[in-house]
């Protein structure tokens, strides 16, 4: 039996949408929270969290934060 392994652009593709809808529900939460950190989506970060995946994402929040204090 041979396991088959996705394409690396369609591995992109998936993180890259899972990491969209994860900046935008924190970002979400945050503001619920009335927390000023956000990250916004634009290319970059698509292209970090498609990329990296959830690290990536936690990258990003990580700098936000960091910019703050």
């Amino acid at each position: 039996m041979s396991e088959q392994r996705p394409h690396p652009f369609t591995n992109f593709i998936v993180r890259a949408i899972i990491g969209c809808a994860m900046i935008f529900f924190v970002n979400e939460f945050l503001s619920a929270q009335g927390i000023t950190a956000q990250v916004g989506l634009n290319p970059w970060t698509v292209l970090t969290s498609g990329l990296l995946g959830t690290p990536g994402v936690a990258l990003l929040y990580g700098i936000s934060f960091y910019g703050i204090m």
